[in-house]
């Protein structure tokens, strides 16, 4: 059924990882399995049969070829150092290379307590499985880059995060679980050589154009094309409204991938001050702050890369600090690239970065949803007889019309069509986003009731987040005040 296994990450040397095989579930059962990621992934459907596959994505049996392990990582927690975290809980089975010839990691998570839980079972509840596997497939269909959900399976066992709940595991597709904290490991423990192999590893594997340099720029190089990913990366989660919640530095990829959907959630009403994450009392993954953690995660990487740019410290320091400063420019470009595409604006003119500015003021002032407020704009956009319905989105609904008359004296000056126009905005913009109460009540139909026909019809909309759904459009409105969900939470 599997791919043939390409096994990189465990030909490093013992000190990157802990073999480590799953621990066998009592009663697997697959409650979800992407079958087009798996096509994608190499493997055989013709023979595919569930019992079989539960058995398979619960860790039951190792796939022939496979070598699992858990990759040894540190990490920054909400800005305090921890020199040893590691996989807990997630067993890398190996890595595969897909039909486009791309190399993919197959990550069991949840299966079983590894040399790195720290206390914990290394088991996950059913919730946040289900929760990652419908957030992370919803921001792929949304283009962002992100770690894919191939498949979820039951154990048949309890979990208890404060109350008893069902067992579960997610099989996770990555084009790797490398991390910034993977690279502190290695440096809180003086290992330079580790380092340096690490380094080359991610050249080989994420920016095989570097590795026509030599010496001590491929290494700034380095930090440089991560640093670009990132800033990429975190623009367009801006432009969603997505925030992830939990910004360590072992949840930063150097891929430049979404990884590690714990408490994570979508804005609705706009305020840049939105945090959901339970346990981020001080407000420092708040969406707003979610560009300024991003910097700060990159100098952490950048300092364990000191000794291979400069012999000299002081020279390395200063070299790497100016790349780090130069975040802010790169990802300011990309922001507001995003904001640009969002608002219909093809070309680039100097009052464009206050325009967008001045509309997510609006916004807030007004308590307008960040979805809805751009999707209708898609309409205004094509006409003028929307504008009611957007300013129906506001508290007072002429809140918005001074910058509606900003606004389309800016695209007076765009050469596009208003018909053309609005296709466009309508494929930044989506309709539908896994809204948080939405997902909530398909998660607890899930646990309470064994059923996940919601979780289904959820996935099926968020999946097609830019289509018109006739009959679907309750998923795209906001909570309700009675369904608002204020808080969500890890699952570890």
């Amino acid at each position: 059924m599997f791919p043939p296994f390409t096994l990189r990450y465990a030909r490093f040397p013992e000190r990157f990882f802990a073999r480590f095989d799953p621990v066998p579930v009592a009663s697997p059962r697959l409650v979800a399995f992407n079958r087009s990621l798996a096509d994608e992934l190499g493997f055989d459907l013709a023979t595919f049969d569930s019992d079989e596959a539960a058995v398979w994505f619960a860790g039951n049996v190792v796939p022939p070829g496979a070598e699992p392990l858990a990759q040894a990582y540190a990490g920054h927690q909400f800005g305090g150092f921890v020199p040893r975290l590691g996989d807990g809980r997630a067993v890398l089975l190996g890595e595969v290379t897909d039909r486009q010839g791309r190399l993919r990691d197959i990550q069991l998570k949840g299966a079983g307590c590894t040399p790195f839980s720290r206390g914990g079972d290394g088991r996950a509840p059913l919730g946040p499985v289900l929760r990652e596997y419908l957030v992370s497939e919803a921001m792929h269909a949304m283009g962002i880059p992100t770690t894919r959900a191939l498949a979820a399976v039951t154990t048949g066992e309890r979990v208890v995060r404060g109350i008893p709940e069902p067992g579960a595991i997610l099989t996770r597709v990555a084009t790797s679980h490398i991390r910034v904290g993977t690279f502190q490991y290695f440096a809180a423990r003086g290992d330079a050589d580790a380092i340096r192999e690490l380094a080359d590893h991610v050249i080989e594997r994420h920016y095989p154009e570097l590795a026509r340099l030599s010496g001590n720029e491929r290494y700034m190089a380095l930090i440089e094309a991560i640093q670009a990913r990132q800033a990429a990366l975190v623009a367009k989660w801006m432009g969603i409204g997505f925030i992830h919640g939990v910004m360590n530095t072992d949840n930063t990829t150097v891929s430049g991938e979404t990884i590690d959907y714990g408490p994570c959630a979508f804005m609705e009403s706009y305020d840049p001050r939105t945090v959901f994450s339970a346990i981020d009392e001080g407000g420092r993954y708040a969406y707003a702050n979610q560009p300024w953690i991003t910097q700060w995660n990159l100098a952490r990487l950048a300092e364990t890369l000191l000794p291979l740019i400069d012999s000299d410290q002081e020279r390395a320091v200063e070299r790497a600090t100016e790349v780090i400063k130069a975040f802010e420019a790169q990802y300011e470009a990309e922001w507001l690239a995003v904001m640009r595409a969002k608002l219909g604006l093809a070309r680039e003119e100097a009052g464009d970065r206050a325009l967008a500015e001045a509309l997510l003021e609006t916004m807030q002032q007004g308590r307008a949803d960040f979805t809805l407020t751009f999707r209708q704009l898609c309409e205004a956009a094509e006409s003028g007889e929307a504008d009611s319905a957007l300013g129906d989105l506001f508290e007072r609904p002429e809140m918005i019309e001074a910058w509606l008359e900003r606004w389309r004296e800016r695209l007076a000056q765009e050469p596009a069509a208003p018909t053309e126009r609005a296709r466009q905005m309508r494929l930044v913009n989506p309709a539908y986003i896994p809204r948080n109460h939405r997902v909530q009540q398909a998660l607890t139909s899930a646990i309470d009731e064994d059923n996940f026909t919601p979780f289904e019809e959820l996935l099926s909309v968020v999946t097609r987040p830019f289509e018109a759904q006739p009959g679907r459009e309750d998923y795209s409105l906001p909570a309700s005040p009675r369904e608002r969900v204020f808080r969500t939470f890890c699952g570890t």
